[in-house]
């Protein structure tokens, strides 16, 4: 379902001009509030992320960003600034507008269509222009309550919300506090998650499992009794793999999150990428209270399919201890059949078919 499109671009823009040209006389060259880069790199970063999204779809990118730079003239001043985030913003809207339904480009954080990619503008151009102006002596600036909810059911299916969408984004994207829960210290959008009817499946990237397998969140809001010692266990998997170079973007550890109350209820993933002959093995853990409700067959479910569907992959495996009668049952009723016993447990297979 498109959520998001070239109308919220234009509405996102138009707002976000109006409040930087209302600062335009001030200095711009102090640091943006909470950032590293001053408010005038961030608004020249604004206008970049509208012209390299629009320029994802145009040129149905698959793999990477395309290779060039954009920037402001030598000399521009902020009202000049804030034309060239309405010309690029302008740029992305045509784009969406025009690109057809069916199309996805790359994204680090996931493939994406043309809702997604309005999305990321919208939500690129709303925060950074909060970080500008809190730098500016003008902080309490806050953006129609629509724009932030169309946001959160675009790219934030595991936070939860609350009555207040514009501070539910803030808190998302690590920017202010609310009461419950606690701030993330880490986070990142999900452009592409594994869906099914009750649940998200979000990949865990090296910097949120880094956060988890040190004792965080990860960026996620856990039900009772999480993240369980498995889970963050599979982080440091992903965190060892990043280090050796030998991690893959997809191919690690994805948190289950309930689409209910969007509370992680454990993990699910790969212990490594396929092998050379396309062979891979899968892992999964809930907190204590999520069991028994059928959620880990219906992840285990949802990541098999996402995975047989990739080019090369021809095989996955789980390894079962002998006393684990659930998880027996869980790899059953997905279709994995045993095919050898180490002792210790048995090993089950789902081969493409």
């Amino acid at each position: 379902m498109t959520i998001m499109g070239a109308h919220d671009v234009d509405e996102a823009v138009a707002i976000t001009s109006a409040a930087l040209r209302a600062v335009a006389d001030r200095d711009w060259s102090g640091v943006a509030a909470g950032l590293e880069w001053s408010c005038y790199d961030t608004a020249v970063h604004i206008a970049e992320d509208f012209a390299g999204y629009a320029t994802q779809l145009t040129g149905r990118a698959t793999d990477s960003y395309a290779p060039f730079v954009l920037g402001a003239e030598p000399g521009t001043d902020p009202a000049g600034l804030v034309r060239v985030i309405e010309v690029t913003g302008g740029l992305l809207s045509a784009v969406v507008r025009t690109t057809p339904q069916g199309v996805r480009a790359w994204h680090p954080y996931g493939m994406a269509g043309a809702d997604g990619f309005a999305a990321m503008g919208v939500v690129e151009t709303l925060l950074h222009t909060y970080d500008i102006l809190g730098a500016l002596d003008a902080p309490g600036w806050q953006p129609p309550g629509h724009l932030a909810a169309r946001v959160l059911d675009t790219l934030f299916p595991h936070v939860p919300r609350t009555d207040d969408p514009w501070r539910t984004l803030l808190r998302a994207t690590g920017r202010t506090a609310l009461d419950d829960p606690p701030r993330p210290a880490v986070w990142r959008w999900y452009a592409d998650p594994v869906a099914t009817e009750r649940l998200v499946l979000c990949e865990i990237s090296p910097l949120l499992a880094a956060d988890l397998h040190g004792g965080g969140n990860g960026g996620f809001t856990w039900a009772d009794g999480g993240p369980p010692e498995g889970t963050r266990f599979a982080a440091g998997m992903v965190t060892e793999a990043r280090e050796a170079g030998t991690y893959r973007p997809n191919w690690g550890t994805y948190a289950i999150v309930r689409a209910g109350d969007r509370r992680a209820v454990g993990a699910i993933g790969f212990h490594a990428a396929p092998d050379a002959d396309g062979r891979a093995e899968i892992g999964y853990d809930l907190v204590e209270g999520a069991r028994g409700h059928g959620y880990a067959t219906e992840a285990v479910r949802a990541l098999t399919g996402w995975a047989l569907a990739q080019p090369g992959v021809s095989v996955l495996r789980a390894t079962v201890d002998h006393g684990n009668a659930p998880s027996h049952a869980v790899v059953t009723r997905a279709g994995f059949a045993p095919v050898t016993d180490t002792g210790d447990g048995t090993v089950y297979e789902l081969r493409r078919t």
